[in-house]
């Protein structure tokens, strides 16, 4: 069996003395004896137990639960429940810090879409996180019509160049056009802004909604609460949800 100094433990586990000292102190680990100067000594077991205590310690385990493990009549079993805890508690954590990293994510660009900061509080943060996961099935489905219209508009025109037939693409004409309208009817109905100046929702008239600037992610438009003039932020419309819900809804018996 092998006798070690403070000194010497600390330095087969890779800390310093006064964590030796530390633990000593919390009675965590005590010394196997002393040396004729007084100097505390401890051996083989000694650097088990520490090894132990910076494992639990690492875990995130207060020096009060690393205590009751160690002086537990059965140890394994004591901390395998306490790492099915940590290990809950740790997930939880995970996802928390997950939803922070969104937040703090969405929270950059909707400042960078607007140049302001849109909203006042994490509750409004997490709707407009929300609402732009719905608009993002919107703006799917916008894609998709358009490219089908676009092949529609090409394949029919092509058609004429090739064999002079004019008629199908006379036909598919009108039809495309009332196919984006439809599209802006239903971008118009999903979406509400959001004033970066006094964070109030609202939907613009259809004009001003077809004629303003507007980015990806916002338009320039004109606040009714506050006056406020600018690019306002695009969000999904509760009102739209609350339509959609209502027709998949199943009736009532």
């Amino acid at each position: 069996m092998s006798i070690y100094t403070t000194g010497e433990l600390a330095g087969r586990c890779g800390v310093s003395v006064r964590t030796v000292q530390f633990y000593d102190k919390k009675n965590l680990l005590n010394p196997v004896g002393r040396s004729e100067g007084g100097r505390r000594l401890y051996d083989d077991a000694s650097e088990e137990r520490l090894k132990t205590i910076l494992l639990l310690k690492a875990l995130g385990l207060s020096l009060e639960v690393i205590g009751e493990i160690l002086t537990s009549g059965h140890p394994a079993e004591t901390l395998e429940l306490l790492l099915d805890a940590r290990t809950q508690a740790l997930a939880r954590e995970i996802e928390e810090k997950q939803r922070q990293k969104k937040i703090a994510a969405a929270l950059k660009n909707a400042i960078r879409d607007s140049g302001e900061l849109p909203v006042k509080s994490i509750q409004d943060m997490e709707e407009m996180m929300k609402g732009r996961n719905q608009m993002k099935k919107t703006y799917a489905t916008m894609l998709g019509a358009g490219i089908l219209m676009d092949a529609a508009e090409i394949s029919t025109l092509v058609h004429w160049i090739r064999t002079g037939d004019w008629k199908p693409f006379a036909v598919t004409i009108p039809g495309v056009a009332a196919a984006a309208a439809a599209l802006v009817r239903m971008y118009y109905r999903d979406t509400v802004y959001i004033c970066p100046q006094c964070h109030e929702k609202f939907k613009p008239e259809m004009k001003e909604f077809f004629f303003a600037r507007h980015t990806a992610r916002t338009r320039r438009l004109t606040c009714p609460h506050c006056g406020y003039q600018g690019f306002c932020v695009e969000t999904y419309s509760d009102g739209a949800q609350k339509m959609k819900e209502a027709v998949t809804e199943p009736p009532l018996s």
